[in-house]
């Protein structure tokens, strides 16, 4: 698949992970060095590796081939086919035929997509192969499968013109109002530079016609070891790892006349111009203001490190301080920042960017202008100041506390990145250790030269509306926006001012309860506790992060637990409530006197569940329940953020039926339950003339002010002594007033018979076909795994005939549920994208499996594929605080047995073919299922 994008404005990366120890002071000119946790080496052949072995996750090992060739480096008959040739990686190599690659990763549990994969970019492409390495021969075929990408591919020529209509399907997919408002501004973006002439995804007559030569060609230039890396992170020594690739890479050669790599210059802007771009089917108005681009490569010194941190710091506070003006009552825009931001890995530049509300573009142009210049001029506060130094810090001593306990795939990423953007690889422990020792050294003054010399007063300057244009809110004209980034630039600004805030959130705790009942479940590691009030606890310490806890909460309730008349006030209370704050302060005062803090609490009203989760660090444990506390027993009533919130979520709804998959899922939801008024469907800006503040908070006060039957559940790093008494004294203090505790059944059911329907909507030649089956049946968790299986081998033989032997999609299957609440049921949804041409054939042929299914059945290797898939994702769940939540979540709320998460091997074995041939039969019903085709308007 493509990076096919416009890289937005955004603060460039804090580098994630990084070493610690004894350090000689820093010299601002050094270079940083290379961690002791990696080795990076380089073959004869110029072929570069990086090599950790890592225990997390275990038994699993994260290989990546990168090449440093993307679509920049393509002729001007090879238009797409960087992008082509990572396709054909999976399509026959010296070691593995057609189909065999493939086939044999998802044998061993490696699922196509979701784990295999790959990207092409504009500079470079990413080959991505999880290994389980519970089997050595599974390790020899992952390093064989990399060979084989980076010398090895057949380029068969049947083949390649097989797989030109599935890599047309994939450009049809990006098709629509941002692809043609995007091919408009690339050109100006790029300030005529390549890039804007080298989409990854390439030109639809060259994929349709170019010759088998140009491709071969294209593989031979640009596939050669001097432009590879190989990252090898995980389950294997670093000296096994290290023979492995001299001995399936070192063999390979660089051409004898290697074409140079050269990179596109983007040049610098010399003029002010604007930008106009509108599309019918735009779904929301967006401003950008680009100012000059400039080259900017990471010279991997410790100076250069130091000024990374500078603009992280500097982004925080800029972004907070836009986050202000999207708060206000009549916002000038629903969201804006300003940033350094890349363009490319090799320049970047200023950015302004503003989501519009609706009052257009000038004053969004006024505040982004203005707050910038304002922060040039008179620079940050200290109170701005020293809380982006407290939430930096706290970032890097997470991760510095996790050093042991980071997923593979997280230095994966960062080894990547020094490959293509010679990012610096310090190590955790080191860079923590450069964090504590510069950071305190950066000063307020050295913050405030760094907006001076990086905001530009007056310069060269690309000003872009992207957007609707319609009679009742039509676009601004080119003329228009230069005069009014002109005006903007004269007005006069004057200092922010900064109010005092409390450092902390409560002045006290609440007088408390205490524990009145323990008991302990030693098979699954659990303590459950009953509280003074009646609240129930259950905890389960794990050691699977260092510094990491995750709470839930829930119970039957939600929103149908309130009448016709309250459907809207139920469905956007909660939103309604966090939009406006936390006791004395609104959610973005709230973020400030949380600096350097890690804890989150969200509450949730769904249709039949209450809920609430929440995150945290050990140390900030009873920071977590103070907000659990907080908010649930108060709310904030702020009448400019609710009209704020309410102006927002109009605009937004405004065009959101613009885009014509809206109309198709609006019109899916519409047709499946009958207009049906509790069925959520796309907002119309009509709907928020229903909601009242005052019914919406009664709403959350009616579900939220009481804790009665709820049952907290914390999974994670805490120490049990420590949190005993802070559960006791917050959770113990929460209201227990009697509630209704039941879901309710409102009768939504899906329509019954045959329904076919056609939507017609938009300009491009695109279809998309929605299959969706529906009914009663009996629950149970056995049964709902035995439907998950017979979706998943469906989706398997979607993958193959689909798409693979008659080209009719990229991508698209089916997914489903089998439900318990509020009556036993299921739905099926089968989702294919394609031409509208080809409609009859994927309609047919998606029948035809559903057929087979039911009267053959699934392929044996097929189920052992999802078999073995479920089985290797389980073994990395067992060590995942999230995953045992969730499933401890779930058996409280249903009052099933929680120790079946320790009998899931075993029921995934026990999944039989037979089984799911039956269930194709019970949930097919060829007599009851609602098929939607969209089409393009006549």
């Amino acid at each position: 698949m493509t990076k096919y994008f416009v890289r937005s404005a955004c603060a460039a990366t804090l580098l994630m992970v990084c070493v610690f120890g004894a350090q000689a002071a820093i010299k601002p000119g050094d270079a940083i060095p290379v961690g002791p946790q990696v080795k990076v080496g380089k073959l004869a052949n110029g072929l570069t590796y990086y090599i950790q072995n890592n225990a997390k996750p275990a038994k699993k090992l994260e290989l990546r081939l990168v090449v440093k060739a993307g679509s920049i480096l393509e002729d001007e008959d090879q238009q797409g086919l960087a992008h082509f040739t990572e396709h054909m990686a999976f399509n026959g190599s010296t070691n593995f035929k057609k189909h065999e690659l493939v086939s044999y990763l998802q044998s061993i549990g490696v699922k196509f997509g979701a784990d295999l994969n790959a990207y092409t970019s504009f500079d470079e492409t990413v080959y991505i192969l999880p290994i389980p390495t519970d089997n050595r021969d599974n390790i020899d075929k992952g390093f064989l499968v990399l060979q084989d990408w980076a010398g090895g591919l057949t380029m068969n020529a049947a083949d390649i013109d097989k797989e030109r209509g599935i890599i047309l399907e994939e450009l049809r997919l990006g098709k629509g109002a941002n692809d043609r408002m995007n091919k408009v501004l690339m050109p100006k973006l790029y300030n005529g530079s390549l890039y804007a002439r080298r989409l990854p995804i390439g030109q639809e007559r060259i994929i349709k016609h170019f010759k088998h030569e140009a491709i071969r060609r294209f593989y031979k230039d640009w596939y050669r070891p001097d432009l590879m890396a190989v990252v090898v992170v995980g389950d294997i020594d670093p000296l096994d790892a290290q023979r492995r690739i001299e001995r399936h890479f070192g063999q390979l050669k660089n051409p004898a006349r290697a074409r140079a790599r050269t990179y596109a210059a983007i040049p610098t802007r010399a003029h002010t111009e604007a930008l106009v771009v509108t599309d019918k089917e735009a779904t929301a108005n967006a401003l950008l203001i680009r100012y000059p681009v400039k080259e900017a490569i990471d010279k991997g010194t410790f100076g250069a490190y130091r000024e990374k941190l500078v603009e992280a710091l500097f982004t925080g506070m800029l972004g907070q301080r836009m986050q202000e003006l999207a708060q206000q009552a009549d916002p000038p825009f629903m969201a804006g920042s300003s940033s350094v931001g890349k363009l490319t890995p090799r320049y970047n530049s200023f950015n302004a960017v503003a989501s519009l509300g609706k009052g257009g573009a000038t004053p969004a142009i006024e505040a982004l202008v203005q707050e910038n210049a304002r922060t040039r001029q008179f620079g940050f506060s200290a109170q701005e100041f020293e809380r982006a130094r407290k939430n930096m810090m706290r970032h890097y001593e997470l991760a510095y506390n996790e050093r042991d306990k980071t997923d593979s795939g997280s230095y994966v990423s960062e080894y990547v990145r020094n490959f293509l953007e010679q990012e610096s690889i310090p190590g955790i422990e080191n860079e923590y250790a450069y964090v504590r020792e510069l950071l305190p050294a950066i000063t307020l003054d050295d913050m405030n030269r760094y907006a001076h010399a990086t905001i530009p007063a007056a310069s060269a300057k690309l000003v872009v509306y992207m957007g609707s244009a319609k009679d009742d809110s039509p676009a601004p004209t080119s003329a228009q926006l230069l005069a009014a980034v002109a005006a903007a630039e004269k007005a006069t600004v004057s200092a922010l001012e900064q109010k005092t805030l409390a450092t902390e959130l409560m002045d006290k705790p609440p007088a408390g309860g205490s524990i009145v009942a323990q008991s302990e479940d030693k098979a699954l590691g659990l303590t459950k506790l009953t509280l003074s009030n009646g609240v129930k606890v259950i905890l389960k310490p794990t050691d699977f992060r260092n510094d990491e806890v995750v709470m839930s909460a829930a119970r039957f309730g939600g929103q149908t637990q309130f009448g016709e008349a309250d459907i809207i006030n139920a469905r956007y209370a909660n939103a309604v409530v966090g939009t406006m704050g936390l006791k004395d302060h609104s959610p973005l005062d709230l973020q400030k006197v949380l600096a350097g803090k890690t804890a989150t609490v969200n509450v949730t009203l769904g249709n039949h569940v209450d809920g609430i989760t929440g995150s945290t660090a050990n140390d900030d444990m009873e920071t977590m329940l103070q907000l659990v506390y907080l908010r649930m027993t108060g709310v904030r009533r702020d009448e400019g953020l609710y009209k704020s919130f309410i102006g927002k979520q109009v605009e937004a709804a405004r065009n959101a039926m613009a885009q014509p998959e809206s109309v198709f899922r609006d019109t899916l939801v519409s047709t499946l339950y009958q207009d049906n008024p509790r069925v959520g469907r796309t907002a119309r800006p009509g709907d928020f003339d229903k909601l009242d503040l005052e019914r919406a908070l009664a709403v959350y006060r009616a579900r939220f002010f009481s804790a009665k039957d709820m049952t907290f559940i914390l999974v994670g790093s805490f120490d049990m002594a420590k949190v005993k008494p802070l559960l006791a004294t917050y959770l113990g203090a929460l209201p227990v007033g009697d509630i209704e505790i039941s879901y309710k059944d409102a009768g939504v059911r899906p329509v019954r018979g045959v329904v076919k329907k056609e939507v017609r909507s938009g300009s491009e030649a695109k279809s998309s076909v929605s299959l969706n089956f529906s009914g009663e049946a009996p629950y149970s968790d056995d049964e709902a795994m035995r439907f998950q299986a017979m979706l998943e081998v469906i989706n398997i033989r979607i993958t193959d005939i689909l798409r693979e032997k008659l080209a009719l999609i990229y991508g698209g299957g089916m997914s489903g549920s089998l439900s318990k609440y509020p009556y036993e049921n299921y739905l099926i949804t089968a989702a294919l994208p394609t031409g509208p041409a080809n409609v009859d054939k994927v309609i047919a042929a998606a029948m035809a499996e559903i057929a087979r299914m039911k009267e053959q059945g699934p392929d044996l290797a097929d189920l052992n594929k999802v078999k073995q898939n479920w089985l290797q994702n389980h073994q990395k769940s067992m060590r995942e605080n999230g995953y045992w939540i969730n499933r401890l979540q779930t058996a409280a709320l249903q009052g099933s047995d929680p120790h079946e998460i320790l009998a899931y091997p075993k029921k995934v074995e026990a999944i039989m073919p037979e089984q799911l041939k039956q269930a194709a039969r019970r949930y097919f019903d060829m007599n009851n299922y609602v098929q939607l085709v969209l089409y393009p308007e006549k």
